[in-house]
């Protein structure tokens, strides 16, 4: 370093120099990246630019002594035998795998990272290492705030001549000019202190600096004017790869410091102690003044008055290399924004000030409740808003009540044709799905004219038809959709969505569907099966598949599966494969001797049955006769062995090969184990909780719903059973092509009947009548009939919390209703909902026997340094996805856990970051169940504080919201 000063002043404008040699001193032409940032932040994370270029070597040969009476050898260890070679690597983030075993690896509960060799040009060698790689990428990237240049042509002695005179902090940077401070320090001198209101973290990073013909780099800089330690970095490197590092450290500082010491924010009615600290760095005692100065940050207005700060002089005394505290007692009112505090102290000569904006966050917050409106087809129903209509709140403030209502859900099944249609994988399935997708809506768009005049109309104006529920309804949303970890699955439905239009282009559905049949034929193998991915041998459960998809189409009626010869013919093909596949299975058993009389049947076998029972015109397979007889006879005589989803289709293949017995029996022990909701309809409890195909949950109630309609022809169930697979598309995805591809086939069993129906329901609320059909205000949308109409301020009344709504379709309707007012924190009570949320303080102290925690009891006082544990009880009845859980923080508490990061726990995983005011969890996937989070905070200010509430929202459905109750704390000495 040709300059460098590891003292300097807050704000100081520097140039300094910097002098890359080579390995024997000569100068070199190199890169220089340079870089200084508050040390501080190394609590977080650090980093590291260092490079190991040198060569290392190492030996497999050893010397190895034994136990006992035995000889031992010696091996002759060469220098420079085995060379060692450099490897560069990249690195990862590590998964967590607390402690399940991979791949015969005990991993610990702090995980491994996962880092890539560089020199492995296939892209496939990976290698494990432990811990988490610093390197690079870990580095904080802010933007500098000067721009660094070397500077050519410029000597060691010009730079040393152009090293700038560390000046004294009296000259640079007291107002004073060298004046005492009379009276003790008044107020007039206070008022000409220097404030530092510059606090960046950064000092400056100058990524490609480069020497100049002497070897030197010069750059300038502004420093920054938090009085803080800094680490500065400085890394070279030449063209053929000489590499040198080094650092040193750096401190800001004045011998008269002030330091406030302020929350992360305020909030509206708390009550709070803004304190400071005074330091002397000087050889003497110094007696002086300071002032907190408070101002409205949006006018820069002095509010002083308003927050109560009337005694804003203060005397101090400090001793030379001590501090002295300062405090001041404020009081946040209603109606500011964000207040800028400006801390002043002048001793003697010295003197310093800081200054810097808090937001004000509002006490009374927006709350956001709903009442969901499920009406049953041709049903008449009373809702009541009981919170609504009995409130007595003196300080709850209405907003807005906004109702919502889709008359025909139905419609729901075909806006998800186009996600099976344009699904991005090329395997069997998917390609099959594409070929779905098509002929049934080619099939609904030759048959029902009407239907695709909807389809029209969404193309061409329904722009609101074609917004993804999760981008729908933004008001409602505690959080901006694009500030959310799942933005693109919303962006990705709605482009789903809005290529409805396109799906049902006759042109185009010719094109899609002629080639989805040219690559299943493609992928159908010369014995009739097909392939998962081509080039893999053929797959029993993926032929079988298809042929249960083929059925389904020729069951809704669609002509493309016997109409077309090819299609046809590979359908032929793919069933006599399966019949070849049954009789090896049989021949087994047969060869084996095995025990014809006991349960030799599997859920493939069960599989194949449903699939063949689509297609008894065609023959089976010569020689095959005797193994299907023989798994039929199996399926009749253990059918109460396999879970729902098998049962339903033993009862289907039994019904389709006449047995008048068994597939009745079946029907009948299934409605004996189903449940029934008023809102959810008619499901079976655990049903689908698994990871094989047989246990998804959609598929099983699309084929409960195939079986109750076949077997029993019982249409009351069966529109229970189509509600609850509606609700599913509610607050979740169908998640799969797979499941999409069922439900729509269960929905659309009997036609298309459900999609026909087009009347709006009778909606009355508080008495007043809407009419979506006459009232163009309410913009209803094409085929599902959903429209939205809202209320606000003092249009809201306590009648309003009354709704009847009498559905007129022969099909399930939903909607709901949304209050949405702001109301004091503390003075949120406990929301009892489908989501339910319960909030908790403890104090946790250490005790003889370990830590212990108590509830923080009402008007319980604490004190600062006390450390805090926040408990969240979490309950839902039903699996939901992308759900949004945020938790307020007093103003005077501090977060511990501050590294936003992914987390799992009672096999729940979710991601938790903390925020300034809130620690918010995100869930992509929350299954029904009772969760408990806990995460620690630290009192660090004396007060009287709104601790806030926490609220959670089902994001895909904001009609699913709750929140906890509001909490106060106070904290004194």
């Amino acid at each position: 370093y040709a300059t460098f000063r590891d003292k300097l002043l807050p704000g100081a404008n520097e140039e300094w120099t910097v002098k890359v040699k080579g390995p024997k001193g000569e100068k070199v032409a190199a890169e220089l990246l340079a870089g200084m940032y508050d040390a501080s932040l190394n609590t977080f994370r650090s980093v590291s630019w260092a490079m190991a270029l040198d060569p290392n070597y190492y030996s497999s040969r050893y010397w190895q002594g034994q136990r006992g009476f035995t000889t031992s050898t010696s091996n002759i260890i060469s220098v420079d035998w085995n060379p060692g070679v450099i490897s560069f690597y990249q690195g990862f983030d590590g998964l967590n795998w607390f402690d399940y075993p991979i791949d015969g690896l005990s991993y610990n509960y702090f995980g491994y990272s996962r880092s890539r060799n560089l020199q492995q040009m296939d892209g496939d060698s990976f290698s494990e290492r432990e811990g988490v790689m610093e390197d690079m990428a870990a580095m904080p990237n802010p933007a500098p705030v000067a721009v660094g240049k070397a500077m050519p042509g410029k000597s060691t002695k010009d730079a040393e001549k152009s090293e700038l005179k560390e000046s004294s902090p009296d000259e640079a940077n007291d107002p004073t000019d060298g004046k005492p401070a009379t009276g003790g320090g008044k107020d007039a001198n206070l008022g000409d202190v220097k404030v530092r209101t510059n606090l960046n973290e950064t000092a400056f990073f100058f990524p490609q600096l480069r020497t100049d013909s002497e070897g030197n780099v010069v750059f300038k800089f502004t420093m920054p004017e938090a009085l803080t330690r800094w680490r500065f970095m400085t890394f070279a490197h030449t063209a053929d790869l000489k590499v040198g590092y080094k650092e040193k450290d750096v401190v800001t500082q004045k011998e008269l410091m002030v330091m406030p010491n302020a929350p992360r924010f305020f909030r509206e009615n708390d009550q709070i102690i803004y304190m400071a600290k005074v330091s002397n760095l000087s050889d003497k005692d110094l007696t002086g003044q300071a002032t907190l100065e408070l101002f409205d940050a949006m006018t820069m207005k002095p509010i002083d008055v308003e927050l109560g700060n009337t005694q804003k002089l203060q005397s101090f005394t400090v001793k030379k290399g001590q501090s002295a505290a300062l405090s001041w007692s404020l009081k946040i009112p209603a109606g500011i924004q964000a207040v800028t505090h400006r801390v002043k102290a002048v001793a003697g000569t010295f003197s310093d000030g800081e200054e810097s904006s808090l937001p004000v966050l509002t006490n009374s917050m927006l709350v956001t409740e709903s009442m969901p409106l499920p009406v049953r087809p041709l049903q008449t129903k009373t809702f009541e808003f009981s919170r609504l209509v009995n409130n007595k709140s003196t300080t709850l403030r209405n907003h807005k009540l906004t109702l919502e209502f889709t008359s025909n859900p139905a419609w729901y099944a075909v806006q998800a044709l186009p996600y099976m249609m344009e699904y991005p994988y090329e395997c069997t399935e998917q390609t099959f799905s594409r070929f779905y997708a098509n002929s049934l809506a080619s099939h609904i768009a030759n048959k029902h004219p009407r239907i695709k005049q909807v389809f029209d109309q969404w193309k061409t104006s329904g722009k609101e038809a074609l917004l993804s529920n999760l981008e729908k309804n933004q008001e409602l949303k505690y959080l901006l959709l694009e500030e959310t970890p799942w933005v693109l699955n919303a962006q990705d439905e709605s482009e789903r969505k809005k290529r409805v239009g396109l799906l049902f282009d006759l042109n185009r559905m010719g094109d899609e569907l002629a080639r989805a049949k040219k690559k299943l034929i493609k992928s159908q193998v010369s014995n009739g099966g097909f392939t998962w991915f081509p080039g893999m041998p053929e797959s029993r459960y993926i032929t079988q598949h298809i042929v249960c998809g083929f059925g389904h189409l020729d069951h809704l009626g669609v002509t493309t599966v016997r109409s077309d010869k090819e299609v046809f013919e590979m359908l032929e093909k793919a069933v006599l494969y399966l019949d070849s596949r049954i009789k090896e299975d049989y021949d087994w058993l047969i060869k084996h001797s095995v025990d014809m009389k006991k349960q030799q049947i599997s859920w493939d076998h069960v599989h194949y049955l449903y699939a063949r029972s689509y297609f008894k015109d065609i023959n089976i397979r010569s020689g095959c006769n005797e193994a299907v007889s023989y798994y039929l006879g199996q399926a009749k005589q253990f059918w109460t062995t396999f879970n729902k989803y098998n049962q339903g289709m033993i009862a289907l293949a039994l019904h389709r090969g006449a047995d008048k017995v068994t597939p009745p029996a079946i029907i009948k022990s299934l409605k004996e184990f189903s449940l029934k909701s008023d809102e959810m309809g008619m499901y079976w409890k655990g049903e689908g909780d698994g990871m094989y195909w047989y246990q998804a949950p959609i598929e099983t109630q699309a084929l409960m719903i195939e079986a109750f309609d076949e077997v029993a022809n019982d249409q009351a169930s069966v529109e229970e059973m189509k509600l609850w697979l509606l609700k599913q598309k509610q607050t979740q995805d169908w998640k799969t092509t797979k499941a999409t591809a069922e439900a729509c086939y269960a929905l659309l069993l009997r036609g298309a009947d459900y999609l026909a129906e087009s009347k709006l329901a009778d909606i009355t609320i508080g008495g007043m009548k809407l009419d979506p059909a006459n009232d163009p205000s309410l913009k209803v949308e094409a085929g599902t009939g959903y429209f939205k109409t809202s209320w606000s301020g003092k249009e809201i009344t306590p009648a309003m919390g009354k709704v009847e709504v009498k559905n007129n379709n022969k099909v399930a309707a939903w909607g709901a209703v949304y209050w949405q007012y702001f109301e004091q924190l503390d003075k949120i009570t406990f929301a009892d909902n489908k989501l339910s949320l319960k909030k908790q303080l403890f104090l946790e102290e250490n005790t003889p026997t370990g830590p212990k925690i108590t509830p923080i009891a009402v008007g319980k006082v604490l004190k600062p340094g006390d450390k805090l544990k926040v408990r969240i009880v979490l309950e839902t009845d039903r699996d939901m996805e992308y759900v949004h859980m945020k938790d307020m923080r007093a103003a005077g508490f501090e977060p511990i856990n501050v590294i936003s990061r992914y987390k799992y726990q009672d096999g729940l995983g979710y991601y938790e970051t903390t925020r300034d005011a809130a620690t918010n969890f995100f869930f992509d996937w929350l299954p029904k169940g009772k969760y408990v989070f806990e995460y620690p905070l630290r009192v660090t200010h004396k007060g009287d504080f709104s601790n806030g509430i926490t609220t959670i929202q089902c994001m895909y459905a904001p009609e699913f919201t709750s929140h906890s109750e509001g909490i106060r704390v106070k904290v004194g000495e």
